[in-house]
């Protein structure tokens, strides 16, 4: 099932004496971007998680983040001092070198210094760590699925409006067919009133630099390679539409190609009706490009 890269869940749970939050947050991404915020307190909980979602998802920028809060009854905080001896060691130099430079930093607090990351760390006390990792990790499960979830519906309605604009497409592409038979059919009828008017006027003609000047002109106004592959790149699209997992990256190049040839199209149109096919084919190939931003 097509998945989008937007997505979010939340999920709480409870229990050993402590309260907890998951949320997840995901948006649009050229790779898979993880972003983790758990307690660093649960020793293994930050590479299990990147393990199982790296198994699990194949693009975008997710953000998880993990808020767990005692009842009192069994965490305990307690200062590193080894932490807080580095953090002051820290503040000294920099109070050096801002002296030395001549900047007047303001006087840090306690409560500065607590609020920095490892210097104030909470105990689980008497806790079973393996066993409130795997009843937290229970939970983020159930937010992984409720996430997948999202992301499938989300990518439901991706399919729906990709397949609709790459009907689109495929009409336009069958119109501009249509436009370049009308066009040939004019240009040959001008080309040849504009020869008669010649001949009318000279007596001589080099007929070697006619031919080269007509078939420069055919050669010039010639799309019949961007409509085959205008043709191409469709069921390349279809095809990838019609299969199972992560291909956004490769929509998108298709993108890419699709706004290529149509930008080749207008260029050598040389005709009013064809250049306007091709200007509405280049503005449904915007719309589907943004849209291919957000499929995994």
């Amino acid at each position: 099932m097509r998945q989008s890269m937007t997505g979010f869940a939340s999920v709480q749970g409870a229990g050993l004496g402590f309260t907890w939050t998951w949320e997840m947050r995901g948006v649009n991404g050229k790779g898979l971007d993880l972003r983790l915020r758990v307690p660093d307190w649960i020793e293994g909980l930050e590479a299990t998680l990147r393990a199982r979602l790296t198994k699990t998802l194949t693009r975008g920028n997710l953000q998880v983040s993990l808020r767990v809060s005692s009842d009192g009854a069994e965490g305990q905080l307690r200062l590193d001092e080894t932490q807080l001896a580095t953090v002051l060691q820290a503040m000294a130099l920099i109070e050096e070198r801002a002296m030395s430079a001549g900047v007047s930093l303001a006087p840090s607090t306690s409560s500065d210094i607590v609020a920095l990351r490892g210097v104030l760390t909470t105990e689980a006390g008497e806790v079973d760590q393996a066993e409130l990792r795997k009843t937290i990790l229970a939970d983020f499960e159930a937010a992984l699925a409720s996430f997948v979830d999202m992301r499938k519906t989300e990518g439901q309605n991706l399919q729906e409006i990709l397949t609709r604009q790459m009907a689109e497409i495929k009409d336009l592409v069958t119109q501009a067919e249509g436009a370049i038979a009308d066009r040939n059919s004019g240009q040959s009828e001008r080309l040849r009133s504009q020869l008669a008017r010649v001949m009318e006027n000279v007596d001589t003609f080099d007929e070697s630099r006619l031919a080269q000047e007509l078939a420069l002109i055919a050669v010039k106004s010639d799309v019949t390679e961007e409509i085959d592959r205008l043709h191409s790149h469709v069921a390349a699209v279809e095809d990838l539409l019609a299969t199972e997992g992560a291909v956004g990256r490769k929509l998108d190049f298709l993108m890419q190609e699709f706004n290529r040839e149509a930008n080749t199209l207008c260029s050598k149109s040389g005709d009013a009706a064809l250049t306007q096919v091709g200007l509405a084919l280049k503005t449904v190939i915007d719309q589907l490009r943004e849209q291919v931003q957000n499929v995994e």
